[in-house]
């Protein structure tokens, strides 16, 4: 018999749909159970993707003893935290506070109004390692409550009061250049000069703060920033977390230096890492990166699109119960398939052994600088990668016919926002139409899908859209929609950006203390309203609300916008020397609101050769803090209507026009490439 999760449309809560279990939803009926029957709640939080999820699911919740304990004791309930992550943000940080770690699976004890009174994170089914069973932790915790409440309770009340001490709001600190200095000097300073990124094992992409020195990089005019940004890339680009034949990234390494993967990949890392590539191939022309760049956007159209448009969230690390199984190899399954001679060319440049460097098998990576093999093959680079890249294809398509790990293909608005900004701009730089036409209809299908009555939905699956939308939800969706917009000019997804800042500020903004909240004035009550400041493996809602309002407020003459993100960037002021590499996108929004923006304007068709010359310098080059807006004539005034930057901006002699303008202040108008890079100080067109 299946519980009240089949009625989910979380591939994570499906996942659990035929425990023993007596899970519940989140909602008012098991907590009002809670109470009537003055029980615990079990709060299991986790996502499809986690490998110990599964692994505490085998061996806790499809156990029939463990099972009849937690229906005994408790009423269960199962979040996917990836729908709600208001509550994961908010039992993540008491488990932290309680312990002092915390991680998925994550385990909650709390009353039924919501306070916890214990937590943890994954426990044994057996005491051992440091760690009680977790029957013994349900038994102990039920124990307690029946016979110690009182000082459960005490002790809850604290904690929850420290939750809601924190983090500050409304700063009056001076947003100054002296900020963004000490930042890149700290990010700097954890820099890892052997394999590139930031720390060490388990080692993380960090994308904001690779895209926060490139940022500061330009600003700064610093090489040795942008030596360790490239370096960074390099490595991640040549390791094994990096999947070589299929494109994409993992979610992240085990060790220091990006070879073992946890095998997952994630819609957001790929969103964030495509753009991350796409601003150093901007900024430097190297064609790795465009490369890179290129397979990780042709991945996400190939293995994680849908029909509607939409883009899933999650490939899983285990193929047939094993991890990593449908990524790795044998030297004798490559020679078979690409023969003895090609076979040997590509094991040796990709580090394939017999002895193998993950259990047994080899994960592809290049462990050897790409010249040095060339050479060694008596080669050149271009000779090498040529037949590379026939050998991949090859291989590619032999792994296809493999067991695939599983799919979690909810959509969440959020994440298909940070997709759509980095499908948009690579559209833009690239010139690749394939992208534009996805990118297209994402945003439609987002439009039209994720929204009731004028308020976003954070999640879809099957035909069924739910879940109040959260602050995130707005900022990347709107974001995503500028993107589109710059690359387009199709004024419908200007104004529907605009609309989502003001639902998201009327909805998310306290002006009271100057900060937005990560969940709706009029959502659910819980123990404490959720506000992230930190930029995780996402950025948080308040950074990505606060980047995309001032760019909104530029192109749209709205100087409320920029007040706004104003005081949300100083009520984080002094976190961002302190915890540089978590406030990455903070810091890239602090710098654009330091600099004098660009403002370009193209006027004509984006069909037109030239004015395609003209969009090739703007898009061609790395140019962080611009803002770009455009309008064919030939349809009409009303693209360009209530734009101040679209105001008075005529075609000169009828041929397609450039307009460099600061602080609405411009430049002479220009019609050829060479005469616009010299306006933007770029190197010859």
């Amino acid at each position: 018999m299946t519980n009240r999760l089949a009625g989910e449309t979380s591939p994570y809560l499906l996942q659990h749909k035929d425990n023993p279990v007596d899970w519940y939803p989140w909602g008012p009926e098991a907590l009002n159970k809670a109470k009537e029957e003055d029980k615990l709640i079990l709060l299991s939080i986790g996502y499809s993707a986690c490998h110990w999820c599964h692994v505490m699911e085998h061996e806790s919740f499809e156990d029939e003893r463990t099972a009849g304990i937690m229906n005994d004791l408790y009423v269960s309930i199962k979040v996917d935290r990836e729908e709600r992550p208001d509550l994961d943000n908010i039992y993540m940080q008491a488990v932290q506070a309680m312990t002092g770690q915390g991680g998925w699976p994550m385990t909650v004890f709390m009353t039924s109004d919501g306070r916890p009174v214990y937590g943890g994170t994954y426990f044994p089914p057996h005491d051992g390692q440091g760690r009680p069973s977790f029957t013994r932790v349900l038994q102990a915790v039920a124990d307690a409550y029946r016979t110690d409440r009182d000082k459960l309770m005490e002790n809850s009340n604290e904690l929850i009061e420290r939750m809601k001490a924190a983090p500050a709001s409304k700063g009056t600190e001076l947003l100054t250049e002296e900020i963004l200095g000490q930042a890149g000097q700290q990010i700097q300073g954890q820099f890892d000069p052997q394999h590139g990124g930031f720390g060490g094992a388990p080692k993380f992409p960090q994308p904001m703060a690779v895209e926060a020195l490139l940022r500061l990089t330009k600003r700064f005019e610093d090489p040795e920033a942008l030596r360790m940004v490239e370096f960074t890339l390099e490595k991640m680009a040549w390791g094994g977390m990096y999947d070589h034949l299929g494109g994409g990234f993992h979610r992240y390494s085990t060790d220091a230096h990006w070879l073992v993967p946890h095998f997952e990949k994630m819609l957001y890392d790929n969103a964030q890492l495509s753009l991350a590539y796409l601003h150093a191939y901007q900024a430097t022309g190297r064609l790795l990166y465009r490369r890179v760049a290129e397979e990780t956007f042709d991945y996400v159209l190939r293995e994680m699109t849908d029909s509607t448009g939409g883009f899933y969230s999650t490939q899983d690390a285990d193929s047939e119960g094993v991890e990593g199984k449908f990524f790795v190899w044998t030297p004798e399954e490559i020679v078979s398939v690409l023969g003895e001679a090609e076979g040997e060319v590509f094991n040796r440049y990709y580090g394939v052994t017999q002895g193998g460097n993950f259990e047994g098998g080899n994960i592809l990576n290049v462990p050897a600088e790409p010249a040095t093999v060339a050479e060694g093959l008596g080669s050149t680079e271009e000779e090498l990668e040529a037949r590379l890249l026939k050998a991949r294809k090859i291989l590619y398509r032999v792994r296809e016919q493999r067991v695939h790990p599983g799919l979690d293909d909810k959509m969440l608005t959020s994440w298909n926002g940070l997709m759509l900004r980095s499908l948009a701009e690579g559209a833009a730089v690239l010139g690749r139409a394939d992208y534009l036409s996805a990118a297209e209809a994402n945003a439609s299908f987002l439009l039209e899908h994720l929204r009731d009555g004028g308020r976003l939905l954070r999640t879809y699956r099957d035909g069924e859209a739910k879940l109040p939308g959260f602050l995130e939800d707005y900022a990347m969706l709107a974001d995503g929609l500028v993107a589109l917009y710059e690359a387009t000019f199709e004024r419908r997804w200007l104004d529907e950006a605009k609309g989502l800042a003001d639902a998201m500020i009327d909805l998310f903004w306290d002006a009271s203390e100057e900060a937005f909240y990560d969940t709706a004035r009029d959502h659910e009550a819980l123990i404490v309203r959720p506000r992230d400041i930190f930029d995780n493996a996402m950025p948080c809602g308040g950074s990505a609300a606060a980047d995309i309002l001032l760019r909104l407020g530029i192109l749209t003459g709205q100087e409320e916008y920029a007040r706004t993100a104003a005081a949300s960037l100083r009520s984080v002021a002094s976190f961002l020397t302190q915890y540089p590499v978590g406030m990455g996108r903070w810091i890239g929004a602090l710098e654009f609101y330091l600099s004098t923006p660009y403002e370009l304007v193209v006027v004509g068709s984006r069909d037109d050769q030239a004015a395609r010359a003209l969009l090739d310098v703007v898009f061609g080059f790395y140019l962080p803090n611009k803002v770009v807006a455009g309008w064919d004539p030939a349809v009409g005034p009303l693209a360009a209507q209530g734009l101040p930057l679209l105001q008075d901006r005529p075609l000169v002699e009828g041929r397609p026009t450039a307009y460099v303008c600061q602080n609405y202040t411009c430049k002479l108008p220009v019609t050829e490439p060479k005469a616009l890079a010299e306006q933007l100080g770029l190197r010859s067109a």
